[in-house]
């Protein structure tokens, strides 16, 4: 029962974060404009360094 209920809460909590109108960041709720600076980014950009 645990696990499914981890898994309800966790599903819950993507859905919500996914939510935002069309042209708007989730998070922020900020507009998105062709000038933000993530345009540029690609995903080699997102790694973590190795130590």
């Amino acid at each position: 029962m645990k696990k499914v209920s981890t898994f309800a809460i966790c599903a819950f909590l993507l859905a919500v974060a996914g939510c935002s109108e069309p042209g708007r960041y989730p998070v922020s709720g900020e507009e998105c404009a062709p000038t933000d600076p993530v345009q540029d980014m690609r995903a080699s950009d997102c790694l973590v360094p190795a130590l």
